[in-house]
């Protein structure tokens, strides 16, 4: 069982930045692969980055691609997304999600826990 509480989320001006934060709960950590998540108002959640295991392996959307940087400290139970150069469009709300086993995949439906969620609101 994995517990994970995100924080770091709030109101910016476009061209800001944003760092996201996830604590997770639970031993083991590096056998999980660490995902982040979107949900904007009357869409269905979208992936955003993906963490393997072990932290060397990453992958993006390409909405994000070359502005967010997805990263973890295993040795802290944590998750990191570093939010550059935000746009409006990047406006919902983010979600860390845990898979089990370390392998870092895209597909929300493979990710089994998840946390409450963080609003992220980007001003023109």
């Amino acid at each position: 069982q994995v517990q994970l509480v995100e924080s770091g989320g709030g109101l910016v001006q476009a061209g800001d930045s944003l760092r996201l934060s996830c604590a997770a709960s639970g031993r083991t950590f590096s056998n999980y692969a660490m995902g982040w998540f979107r949900q904007a108002p009357g869409k269905e959640r979208e992936f955003v980055a993906t963490i393997s295991g072990n932290g060397v392996v990453t992958f993006y959307s390409d909405f994000v691609k070359g502005r967010f940087i997805i990263s973890r400290d295993n040795a802290k139970n944590m998750v990191y997304l570093q939010m550059n150069s935000l746009k409006p469009e990047d406006t919902a709300v983010y979600s860390c999600a845990a898979k089990g086993g370390p392998q870092a995949v895209t597909l929300k439906h493979l990710y089994s826990y998840w946390g409450q969620g963080t609003q992220v609101t980007v001003s023109s």
